[in-house]
Order: structure tokens, then C-alpha cells, then sequence
């Protein structure tokens, strides 16, 4: 499997520092999570039901017509390639070289051979491709493509028959930049995740927007009952909760903007970022890693390119923490054992 952040356990062996001291800052998910309701027994004791408006409740709340709850997008994700497997030695699958690792690994191991891409060659090899898939905003770089763009994108590859996937984990605090209202159209496909926005990663939800067939051949691959029914009843009620999501994308707006300024004015200018997280390309990206870690405060680290993300601190305590570290770095520190990763979310 692929190494991902927020593995806090390794950390804390690898460095000696107990658990709860640790600061996690490596995974991208909003540190203040939306308040959990109580769940009754009864949820516990009974299958889940798909007629419980977990649906009706997403589509409202996505602007889509169609859509299937999955046990978090990354279900979807593994799954995907085998809607295709058929034509596995014919098909062309762009995607972009650096994004989440998972998707390129799920396609690559179902024997797809991929053709990897910068942003800025995609309009070059479109017609080339049969399906383009984008995480958007992008991870780790936090590049955002225009909503015009991909949608001429979707509709050349569609009048050949091809598809366009998106997945949109990071999307939700600019909810005006989402395709899911597009994906009745056929050979679109839209993933969305409840763990980031809404610091849900636990709950294991997400949800795949397409054409009704193209979702009930997801469905039968996926089998019955993919999220427990306490998780659903959970996604539905955060999903309906109009006034936290409101104030939580005011909020992450300025947290995200803050510390794109605070990396800069401490010698780490950011190459990128979203409302949740800032990416840092640097040659340092391994010594500044290490030297945080040894501070207890985990962030993610890549390779290819070299360099870091960082997601939110949960509070001002951990603000002025990591304030504190990152003037305390020393750029003329090598570093020591290797810790590089591939990319992943």
C-alpha cells in the first residue's frame, strides 16, 4: 500500500515523542471537525438502509441529480478502473503526474497503461485520451482548474465517447467551483469526500456523482451496505448543517490564508494551497520535515518534487507553536535518515 499522512504512531516510535504531544499537520483535514451528534443504539443494532434521505440529503446539499454513497471516496477510487477493465488494453487514461498517488496506482494495478501529464500539456494531449482524470482542487499542489476549462474538456472527450473523472475532495470550501451539477451529462464522473471539509475522515464517507447507469454498475461492483448505518446518519446530519458549513468556510479562508503567510514570512514561500492546506516546494523539504518532527509536529512529505505540506494547526496554541518552530529552523541542516514518500493524500 502507499504511504499517506496523518500516521502519527510511526512518528511518534521513530522519534521518541509520545503520542499526545504530536501536532498533526499531515494529513489536510480540517482540525475542527463538525460537532458529532449523538448516535442512538438503534443504529448500531440494525442494517443501514439506503431509504434513510442519506441521498436525497447529499443531493441537495451537492447540487446533483444522481449520486452513490461510497465508505469514502478512496472506495471509489480502488473500484473505478474495473468499469473499465474490458478495454484496458485499448483505452488511453491521462491523469496529472503530480496528484494523488492512489488514483494513478488503482489504474496501474488494474493494468491500465497511464499517460501522466503537467496542467499545461493537457490541452495538447486531449485528443488523445479517452479518459482525463483531475483531482481538483489538486493534491498536494493545491491547483485549481478553471470550471469553463473542464467543462469543454468533458465536452470533447464525451463526443468521442470518453469521460472525464474529477475528484473534488478538497472542493468543499468554494462549493461554486463544483462540477457535481454537470454529472447527469453522460461520461461524467465526480468524486466528493465528508472527510476533509468537514474533518470526518473517521466516518468513512464519501460520494460518486455520475449518470444513474454508469452509478448502479458502481453499485453492484461495490456490493450492499458500504457505510455502516451509524456513518450515514452522521454524513446526513453534517451535510444539513447549513449554518456551521457557512461559518466554517469563513474560517478556513482566513486559517488558510494565514498560514500560507506565516510558511512565507519564515523562509518557506508557499508554490500552493487550498482553504485547507498550503504545499511548499523547496530543496529543504527533508531537513525542515525532520527538524519540525523533532518538535513533534508532523507535516507530509514528498519527493518528486521535493517538498511539504502543511495543513491547519486545530488552535491558537498550535498556532504560535508552530510559529515558534518554524523561526527556530536551520536551513543548513541536512537532515539525517531518509523519510521520502510518493505522493499521497
Amino acid at each position: 500500500m502507499l504511504e499517506h499522512g496523518g500516521k502519527l504512531r510511526h512518528a511518534a516510535q521513530r522519534y521518541g515523542i509520545a503520542l499526545d504531544q504530536w501536532m498533526d499537520l499531515s494529513t489536510g483535514l480540517n482540525p475542527q471537525a463538525w460537532p458529532v451528534c449523538d448516535i442512538p443504539t438503534s443504529a448500531w443494532a440494525r442494517l443501514p438502509e439506503d431509504e434513510d434521505s442519506l441521498i436525497e440529503i447529499a443531493q441537495h446539499y451537492y447540487g446533483a441529480a444522481n449520486c452513490l454513497p461510497v465508505a469514502g471516496s478512496q472506495a471509489a477510487i480502488q473500484i473505478l478502473p474495473r468499469l473499465y477493465t474490458q478495454h484496458k488494453n485499448t483505452l488511453r487514461v491521462g491523469m496529472l503526474t503530480l496528484a494523488y498517488a492512489e488514483h494513478a496506482h488503482a489504474w496501474q494495478s488494474a493494468g491500465f497503461k497511464l499517460i501522466l501529464l503537467a496542467a499545461d500539456e493537457i490541452e495538447t494531449w486531449l485528443n488523445q485520451l479517452d479518459i482525463l482524470l483531475l483531482v481538483n482542487p489538486n493534491n498536494p499542489t493545491g491547483h485549481t482548474f478553471e470550471s469553463a476549462q473542464l467543462l469543454n474538456w468533458h465536452q470533447q472527450l464525451s463526443a468521442r465517447g470518453g469521460s472525464l473523472i474529477v475528484d473534488e475532495a478538497f472542493m468543499d470550501p468554494t462549493p461554486e467551483k463544483s462540477l457535481t451539477p454537470y454529472t447527469a451529462q453522460k461520461g461524467f464522473v465526480v468524486l466528493r469526500s465528508l472527510g476533509k471539509f468537514f474533518g470526518l475522515a473517521g466516518a468513512r464517507v464519501g460520494f460518486v456523482f455520475a449518470e444513474p447507469g454508469w452509478l448502479h454498475r458502481l453499485a453492484e461492483l461495490l456490493g450492499p451496505w458500504p457505510i455502516s448505518g451509524p456513518s450515514r446518519m452522521i454524513a446526513a446530519a453534517a451535510l444539513e448543517d447549513r449554518i456551521w458549513q457557512a461559518d466554517m468556510r469563513k474560517k478556513l479562508q482566513r486559517q488558510g490564508q494565514r498560514l500560507a503567510h506565516l510558511l512565507t514570512d519564515n523562509g518557506l514561500p508557499v508554490s500552493g494551497g487550498t482553504a485547507l492546506f498550503q504545499w511548499v516546494e523547496t530543496a529543504q523539504a527533508e531537513s525542515v520535515h525532520q527538524q519540525l518532527a523533532r518538535q513533534a509536529i508532523l507535516t507530509r512529505l514528498f519527493t518528486q518534487p521535493c517538498s511539504l505540506r502543511f495543513g491547519l494547526p486545530a488552535d491558537e496554541q498550535q498556532w504560535h507553536r508552530l510559529e515558534r518552530a518554524l523561526i527556530e529552523l536551520d536551513y543548513t541542516d541536512e537532515g539525517s535518515d531518509s523519510l521520502c514518500e510518493v505522493a499521497g493524500r
